[in-house]
């Protein structure tokens, strides 16, 4: 039997402190041993670190020993396995560390950390929340023919959605700090479900109902991105929080994937009805296994090992928030660092939504290519935006380990995050296939996901014992943005008959607030 084990290096950071953010790059320690599983059987070891570039440090020596119980010593304590059985042991400093591989009777078993498992329900309720709420924008086509519904009533339609988002986002993210995300995200994925599955009844029955489901929609999926934000927090370490948020909206990005290439094919084959019940049924298939063995914090979880508990806490000085009292709102506004990430927030979502809500239309409109064609246009830069922002959470946690200084690396992440789609914007209009168009899109939106280790986490940064409740309030005044140019945009088009003259207007506001923000954003924790 072989035997590795594999060790971090030790390291704190603390989000408010640029000068604690530095830290050795992570290594990966490893041994190779080999024991016929007899009591008293031992082999010699050789250890060697490694580092992320390649380097390799001097061996050293390590004895890993078998007993006929089968007792493993490995850097990081001892593991039990009965029958004499070997393992393969390994905690790195990264998301993906922690994976244990061992053979017992037979059979070979995985073992996940639970960070790991946490983020893979938390990337996919993420997937769900988008996929659920794109369906509309691919759906939307055929119900306006259907029904004779006008491009601003289309708008109107679309932005339904987020009239209820205002409220469940601040009360969605204050409930998550002070009650937990577990339970809020369950009972938001709830009622969102059961508003997906209702909307082409509402559509046939008036449109007044329509508009009813609609914003009931919104008010539940108001609560996920704050609540994930908040959970994300607790489970994760700060230098591996931006790749954790990168791969959690990187599953949200590819929600709209999902939706705008499955949607198309399930409306062909079993129409409106049967395309919004297969989507709200995949919500309660996931709450199956959020129910299950995952707690709020990692400090209350019954199968985590203490190493990785460690491992999350290395650095953090808040304690378990739920509780705790939340910070007026006069107090909030009146901090420079908040109203930069509150006004990054409404250059984000107003850029954003106009393009989830309108690509399908904009490519029906200007060139005239059908839905199935659309979805294609339109879900390739979503899909390419999932990859860019996880890039960007990963490039950010390297910079600060690497010893940049925390609000450095938030502002040049929200620079490239904001200039760049104005850019894309702007050369829109030299398009002239539908392919250069989508070329251009597809750069806007994966500039765009370098806000997620922009403002995003400087919020975490500002307010680490109120996060979900700031992100709910800067998601709220970003809602109410999302609303007037999603309205507006259809209002444009029916006046003007072009989709540019907004989007011009759209790269003028992403320039104006990235200016403000790297005036005014700060990585020191304002809010106690």
């Amino acid at each position: 039997m072989a035997v590795a084990s594999f060790t971090p290096s030790k390291s704190l950071c603390r989000s408010h402190s640029p000068s604690s953010s530095r830290s050795s790059p992570p290594s990966i320690s490893s041994s190779i041993g080999f024991s016929d599983g007899r009591r008293g059987s031992w082999a010699r070891n050789v250890s060697r670190d490694l580092d992320l570039t390649g380097r390799s440090h001097a061996p050293a020596e390590m004895l890993v020993g078998s007993t006929s119980k089968g007792v493993w010593s490995g850097i990081d304590g001892w593991r039990r396995r009965r029958g004499g059985v070997g393992a393969i042991m390994c905690s790195a400093d990264g998301i993906g560390s922690g994976l244990e591989i061992g053979q017992q009777q037979g059979l070979a078993a995985v073992v996940i950390p639970e960070r790991a498992k946490v983020l893979a329900l938390v990337a996919l309720v993420m997937c769900l929340c988008n996929a659920d709420r794109v369906v509309m924008s691919v759906a939307v086509v055929p119900l306006a023919s259907q029904y004779g519904w006008s491009s601003s009533f289309l708008g109107i339609v679309q932005s339904s959605f987020l009239w209820g988002y205002p409220i469940s986002n601040i009360a969605g993210g204050a409930l998550a700090d002070r009650y937990g995300s577990k339970r809020v995200m369950a009972w938001g994925v709830v009622f969102w479900s059961i508003a997906t599955f209702l909307t082409p009844w509402a559509a046939s029955h008036s449109t007044a109902m329509l508009l009813a489901v609609r914003a009931l929609f919104g008010l539940a999926e108001g609560v996920a991105i704050p609540s994930m934000s908040t959970h994300l927090f607790r489970w994760f370490p700060c230098n591996e929080r931006a790749s954790a948020v990168g791969i959690a909206m990187a599953g949200f990005h590819l929600g709209n994937v999902m939706s705008l290439l499955l949607s198309p094919i399930i409306l062909s084959s079993v129409g409106i009805n049967g395309t919004f019940a297969f989507f709200a049924s995949l919500g309660f298939v996931w709450l199956s296994a959020w129910t299950g063995r995952i707690p709020n914090d990692p400090r209350d979880s019954p199968d985590i090992s203490h190493s990785e508990l460690q491992l999350i806490r290395a650095g953090k000085i808040d304690s378990k928030t739920e509780g705790s009292q939340l910070p007026p709102l006069r107090h909030l506004f009146s901090k420079l660092p908040a109203l930069a990430v509150v006004l990054a927030n409404v250059a984000n979502n107003w850029g954003y939504f106009v393009l989830l809500s309108w690509m399908p239309v904009y490519f029906k409109t200007v060139y005239n290519v059908n839905l199935k064609q659309a979805a294609w246009f339109s879900a390739v830069p979503f899909g390419v935006m999932a990859l860019s922002g996880y890039l960007a959470g990963a490039s950010s946690d390297l910079m600060i380990k690497s010893g940049r200084s925390i609000i450095h690396v938030r502002k040049l992440m929200q620079t490239i995050g904001f200039i760049g789609p104005a850019v894309s914007l702007l050369t829109l209009r030299y398009a002239q296939t539908p392919t250069s168009a989508a070329v251009l899109m597809t750069m806007a939106l994966s500039f765009s996901a370098f806000s997620q280790a922009g403002y995003f986490l400087n919020i975490q940064d500002i307010a680490p014992k109120h996060a979900g409740f700031l992100l709910g309030i800067t998601n709220s005044v970003g809602t109410l943005a999302a609303i007037i140019s999603t309205v507006g945009a259809g209002l444009f088009v029916q006046w003007m008959g072009s989709f540019q003259t907004f989007l011009t207007l759209t790269a003028a506001i992403y320039f104006v607030v990235a200016i403000f923000y790297n005036l005014h954003a700060t990585s020191e924790q304002v809010f106690f």
